[in-house]
């Protein structure tokens, strides 16, 4: 591949010419978060060998069977086992439980929703009082989670501020879903008593509608969701917009959020629906010695196809191409010195 190649003669040369990277992407500019992470000489970081790959053990954290994090996180567990670790994915509740798994080393990468990531690294909004994970590592950034906001025709649902005194899925407690849901409504001037709360996953949730106990669900997931893709052609599903006042003011106080639309004929949509994107990122952890992680991204970039293969979203989104740019949390070093070296870090 164009890119290892580049990547090789990079690291035959001189200490200040690896540092500008060897890919023929434009460079771009981290985050300052993911700037002040790295700590050391970037170009002395050098993957693993054969053998010492094989003694690795890496557990993948996912999500739910029924959403998008389990195809996709089981493909990176499929492509790191191929580039010669030995894997395993672990099917999970999201963002919550593998923010923890990551703090806790029991997996050494789990996806995450950054907003929700960024709480944690911070000690604010859902992680108030919990002190600050500053801990946390991200490897890289992943596809954009779309926050969708469903119900069924008859409901009277139109917008967040008709959820008053409905029943609400609004994802299992502490989840990703749930943070986007708490962080939706406050913005909209509405806290959980102003609803009734329901503390499902998604597609429990979206059961409950399909049999009258629960009015609205809130989805937080790459496009399509097979899921809700399933709700929209045996109901007559109603997407529900998020827009406005209360998302201007989402995005001017929380960056890692971004407006977005969701497509007409994504569903059962004829129009495109405002709404809500925040970015997945790939944690990793802290402890992980800078070659073994540069390590992963080198296996995970010469086996994406494997990735990209998993699911829509991840082929359209997850790319060396698109850098690291949006990532928030501070870089692994080892993940700092891989994206200089490929032209991605000034």
């Amino acid at each position: 591949m164009k890119r290892f190649l580049s990547l090789a003669l990079a690291l035959a040369m001189t200490l200040s010419l690896a540092a500008c990277g060897g890919s023929s992407a434009p460079a771009q500019s981290a985050s300052p978060a993911a700037a002040s992470a790295g700590s050391q000489q970037t170009a002395e970081v050098k993957g693993l060998t054969p053998e010492e790959r094989a003694k690795e053990f890496i557990t993948v954290g996912t999500g739910p069977t029924s959403g998008i994090y389990f195809p996709i996180g089981g493909a990176f567990a499929t492509a790191l086992k191929e580039y010669g670790y030995q894997t395993s994915a672990e099917a999970t509740n999201a963002t919550g439980q593998n923010i923890q798994n990551i703090l806790n080393g029991d997996a050494e990468i789990a996806i995450a929703m950054q907003d929700a990531a960024m709480q944690a690294y911070t000690g604010t909004g859902a992680y108030e009082g919990k002190g600050e994970a500053s801990d946390l590592r991200a490897m890289m950034r992943l596809w954009p989670n779309y926050v969708q906001l469903v119900t069924v025709a008859g409901t009277g649902i139109n917008s967040v501020e008709d959820l008053r005194g409905k029943r609400v899925g609004v994802g299992a407690a502490n989840s990703g879903v749930e943070i986007n849901a708490r962080m939706i409504l406050n913005a909209y001037g509405m806290t959980y008593d102003d609803i009734q709360p329901d503390y499902l996953a998604y597609g429990e949730a979206i059961d409950n509608m399909k049999n009258g106990q629960c009015d609205a669900v809130f989805v937080t997931s790459g496009l399509p969701n097979a899921t809700v893709m399933d709700l929209s052609v045996q109901y007559d599903m109603v997407v529900v917009p998020i827009d406005g006042e209360g998302r201007d003011k989402l995005v001017e106080e929380y960056p890692y959020y971004a407006k977005s639309t969701i497509p007409a004929n994504t569903y059962n949509n004829t129009e495109d629906v405002e709404g809500l994107f925040v970015y997945n990122i790939m944690l990793v952890r802290k402890d992980l010695s800078d070659a073994m992680v540069y390590d992963m991204l080198e296996g995970i970039f010469q086996n994406i196809s494997t990735i990209k293969a998993s699911h829509n979203a991840a082929d359209k989104n997850i790319d060396i191409s698109f850098g690291v740019d949006d990532v928030q949390i501070p870089l692994h070093p080892g993940a700092e010195a891989f994206w200089k070296d490929n032209g991605y870090i000034k």
